[in-house]
């Protein structure tokens, strides 16, 4: 492997200190030094005047799972700095799948969903197939509540009953032994929108038993921002895991304003010794799926159900108003 050398850049180390100008020599792979180099002979030499060097960016908030078994190259994470991607967020992961459920989970990654073979249906298999891809990104799976939702109990409005939890609690200690590294939720997305605080404190229980961390897209980011937020560091606090809120914002003008109290309740959590940080992206856009903007009890048994739904005039009306009023 050829050496590098890279001359007079901007070196922002990712520790909290501030940046500094320096060579960086790589051997065989390996950084070897930092500091002024002034050597001839053979290797590349790389002039970085006037850029910043800095160890690759970790991506908090990726949904890469299915896009890096089609394209494992992932030029476009890889050309912003981007070498390491947590995978499987809100709530929706490729596995675990349990036979009977697999339709509904492909649904839901329409149309790349055709572009693979579904071979997989533990996490462990999952990541076995992810593996042999040899992905030019490093990733850190998270195994999806609402996955997990949906091959227990599909798209059924209720709280799942022992048997169903135990077997729930089960699916995500398997994805802990083969390597996940917490456990994600969406809950605005069904069906973990139907799913009750209790619920996900058993699940993050067991995640907690394994030293992983519970990411969450919260149950609100409006009206109910700070009561979303309460949940989620309630979960954290109680389950005795580390807690992440994704994307954090307060949606729409008549809540702008509200993230101030939600950073304090944060800030105040934290002073009382739970581990809960969020991430935000640099920009007022977002994105989801349009079926988010459907109420929940809408969905219920999954996408015939919504669809069936839809075609009654009166059902239409009530929800063009529930949507309007938000």
């Amino acid at each position: 492997m050829e050496d590098i050398m890279i001359k007079n850049g901007l070196i922002v180390d990712g520790t909290g200190n501030p940046w500094f100008r320096s060579d960086l020599l790589i051997e065989s792979g390996r950084i070897a030094g930092i500091g002024s180099f002034d050597r001839a002979g053979s290797g590349l030499t790389i002039d970085a005047t006037g850029l910043v060097v800095a160890p690759g960016f970790i991506d908090m908030h990726s949904h890469s799972d299915l896009f890096l078994l089609i394209n494992p190259f992932a030029e476009s994470k890889i050309r912003q700095g981007v070498t390491t991607e947590v995978i499987g967020n809100c709530g929706s992961t490729l596995a675990p799948i349990l036979e009977e459920r697999l339709n509904l989970l492909k649904r839901n990654y329409m149309p790349l969903s055709e572009e693979v073979d579904w071979s997989w249906r533990s996490f462990g298999d999952y990541l076995r197939v992810l593996e042999e891809r040899k992905t030019s990104v490093n990733t850190a799976p998270l195994v999806g509540h609402g996955t997990i939702r949906i091959a227990v109990l599909g798209y059924e409005n209720r709280a799942p009953v022992e048997n169903e939890l135990e077997e729930m609690k089960s699916l995500v200690e398997e994805a802990m032994k083969s390597g996940a590294r917490g456990l994600s939720s969406g809950l605005i997305y069904t069906p973990a929108s139907f799913s009750k605080t209790e619920e996900l404190i058993e699940l993050c229980k067991v995640v907690s038993r394994y030293g992983g961390f519970y990411s969450s897209h919260i149950r609100n980011e409006s009206s109910r921002l700070l009561e979303a937020v309460a949940e989620a560091i309630e979960i954290g606090e109680k389950a005795g895991v580390p807690v992440e809120i994704s994307h954090h914002k307060a949606a729409g003008g008549e809540n702008w304003g509200k993230v101030n109290d939600s950073l304090q309740m944060i800030e105040d959590a934290r002073k009382r010794g739970v581990d809960v940080t969020c991430d935000v992206y640099p920009y007022t856009a977002g994105s989801t799926d349009l079926s988010a903007c459907v109420p929940t009890w809408a969905h219920e048994n999954g996408l015939a159900s919504l669809l069936n739904r839809l075609r009654d005039t009166k059902i239409r009306s009530r929800l063009k108003l529930e949507i309007s009023e938000g």
